[in-house]
């Protein structure tokens, strides 16, 4: 049986030069068909919003239906690491960011939150880290700021930003 990945298998996968997948799943079929295949992390993405809800973009997304789909996800497989996106203002505040994280790893069975941001959510992630919750930040293509950079822009693509 493989090993499941951990935050320290993943460093380990790293530092060998392994290639590590990484797909996005929104139920137990297809976390399970996954897991068969050795994908090594399972993101549950708010993308859900757009990709099952028929949603022009993931803004609708509730903590509700991130818990739901975390827990089928984690339902339908075991060894991968499983990360699901904090949906929109979910994480307005570190405090608010801590009740709903541990939702997730809590209820969803998450082993990651996952949250779009740069600098201002410095605090949150230390809040996060400090009680045992592991944070992957999300730079890059930011749908939750649709409405800010007037669609679907690239962010971060100067050392700067």
């Amino acid at each position: 049986m493989k090993l499941p990945i951990t935050l320290q298998r993943l460093r380990a996968l790293k530092f060998a030069g392994e290639k590590i997948a990484s797909l996005t799943a929104y139920d137990a079929t297809f976390a399970r068909l996954m897991s068969e295949q050795g994908v090594e992390i399972i993101l549950v993405g708010d993308s859900l919003g757009m990709v099952l809800q028929g949603a022009s973009n993931t803004l609708a997304v509730t903590m509700d239906d991130m818990v739901y789909h975390t827990r089928l996800v984690a339902a339908g497989t075991h060894g991968p690491l499983i990360l699901s996106d904090m949906p929109f203002m979910s994480y307005a505040t570190p405090e608010q960011a801590l009740a709903n994280a541990a939702r997730l790893i809590g209820e969803g069975g998450a082993h990651m939150v996952k949250i779009e941001g740069g600098g201002w959510l410095l605090d949150t992630v230390r809040k996060l880290t400090e009680r045992g919750i592991p944070v992957c930040g999300h730079l890059g293509l930011t749908p939750q700021w649709v409405n800010k950079f007037g669609g679907h822009r690239v962010q971060g693509r100067e050392p700067d930003a």
